[in-house]
């Protein structure tokens, strides 16, 4: 049984085992699989960076406070976080990485970093 590249149809020489005919043919067939996947992930982390990099900007000492309207002027996205963390007291931050938001009263968010 000849076995043939599923990117290309040739046929495939070489070991028994072997899938595609080229690593070219392997690496374009993997990326055509992928594709979908990879677009969702890398939007994902170019939005958690920037948020990031938003948050870092406005809180350079660690700890301050901001409004909404500074954040969402300079594109910050509050759909976008990697944790949320409750105290004790019930009190919700969320977080980018080690950059952390709190919602205050009037449009205004606490903006803390994280230890450690």
């Amino acid at each position: 049984m000849k076995k043939t590249c599923p990117e290309c149809d040739e046929k495939i020489v070489g070991r028994i085992d072997k899938k595609f005919c080229s690593d070219g043919c392997r690496n374009s067939y993997n990326n055509k699989v992928n594709k979908d996947s990879k677009n969702l992930i890398r939007n994902t982390n170019n939005r958690l960076r920037k948020n990031y990099r938003i948050l870092e900007v406005l809180n350079p000492d660690q700890k301050t406070k901001t409004s909404r309207a500074k954040l969402i002027e300079r594109g910050f996205d509050f759909n976008y976080f990697t944790s949320i963390y409750t105290t004790k007291a019930g009190t919700v931050y969320y977080f980018i990485y080690d950059q952390g938001y709190l919602p205050l009263e009037g449009d205004y968010y606490a903006l803390v970093k994280r230890e450690g």
